[in-house]
């Protein structure tokens, strides 16, 4: 996996920064393409080609059944948000779901305060968790990994960081959903959206906030890109909003870029089993955290988040320890 994912980087290339206010994204440009194909989570729950449900009645909050009825792989990227059923959640890392199979994913809850059915099944508003939100899970699911073999995120620690970003943002609601804070910021996201576009060859980025380099996320194809890249811009525009001071000049280079693809490259590496088909490789160092999904000794996805200055970590609380150690944990 090591020689996999320092061959995918290699042949990246980085494009012309494109800004907008405090928000640079850099393109990630390859000619890497994967041989095989799949659907994004959006486009087979749009095609009523997947049901993702509570895996009973009950329901267990760190689960989900994904029940695929295609005849095509499913790629669920780490951060999307499934909405409906006993409440949201979001994926706590990204699974490659087998062709006509079911699978029970991780997840982590992104509304404390529902329990009870809004549906029957969860669908798609093509969100995907905050990039600050989703590196201090990546941490906390490389640490559960190492600890139990499972994708266990801090729920306490999801849920803080959702009610401290609504509460910056004056986007509270009675669930304490993170879906709140997206609508109420909705004007301001399209705004930052607008202002971006993708390139030729582009299978990814690199996004940095008020000049500082956040995180990446690439594919092992283009049209993967293509599909989720508004998306991912969303969420990245979602923190560059939080973090938005007019009277601060964001000074950008691509030497910093250089340098994190550097640090990503040099991360240490530990290989699992994922959750569905393929190799889970959690990435870890003073500097950065994060992930990636191969298949067939082929990359699909790879997401990189740089950390605090001086390699500060995110401490799992001692909840997670007792979480991670138990299989189903109820309401």
């Amino acid at each position: 996996m090591t020689e996999i994912l320092k061959d995918y980087l290699n042949q990246i290339q980085i494009g012309a920064e494109q800004s907008y206010k405090n928000l640079t994204i850099f393109p990630v440009l390859s000619d890497y393409v994967i041989p095989f194909d799949y659907l994004t989570l959006d486009e087979a729950l749009s095609k009523n080609l997947i049901e993702v449900v509570e895996i009973d009645e009950g329901g267990s909050v760190p689960e989900l059944k994904v029940i695929n009825k295609s005849d095509k792989m499913v790629l669920i990227l780490d951060g999307e948000e499934l909405v409906g059923a006993k409440q949201n959640r979001i994926v706590n890392t990204t699974i490659l779901i087998p062709a006509l199979e079911t699978v029970v994913i991780p997840v982590s809850c992104v509304e404390e305060g529902r329990w009870s059915y809004d549906t029957e099944r969860f669908h798609s508003e093509e969100r995907i968790m905050a990039p600050t939100m989703r590196a201090m899970k990546a941490q906390q699911v490389n640490y559960s990994v190492k600890l139990s073999g499972e994708f266990r995120s801090d729920q306490d620690a999801i849920w803080n960081e959702i009610s401290e970003k609504a509460s910056r943002r004056k986007a509270e609601s009675d669930s304490m959903a993170m879906a709140e804070i997206y609508r109420k910021e909705r004007p301001a996201i399209d705004d930052y959206l607008v202002n971006f576009a993708m390139v030729d060859s582009q299978i990814g980025a690199i996004f940095l906030i008020n000049g500082k380099v956040v995180g990446m996320d690439c594919f092992g194809k283009k049209e993967t890109f293509e599909k989720t890249f508004k998306k991912i811009v969303e969420s990245y525009a979602l923190d560059a909003i939080d973090w938005y001071d007019s009277k601060v000049e964001s000074k950008r280079s691509k030497t910093k870029v250089n340098n994190f693809l550097k640090t990503a490259n040099d991360a240490q590496l530990e290989t699992h089993p994922s959750v569905g088909l393929g190799i889970d490789c959690r990435l870890d160092s003073k500097k950065c955290t994060g992930f990636a999904l191969s298949h067939e000794d082929q990359v699909l996805h790879l997401s990189v988040f740089a950390c605090e200055s001086g390699g500060k970590k995110t401490k799992p609380s001692s909840r997670m320890q007792r979480f991670s150690s138990r299989r189903r944990t109820r309401m």
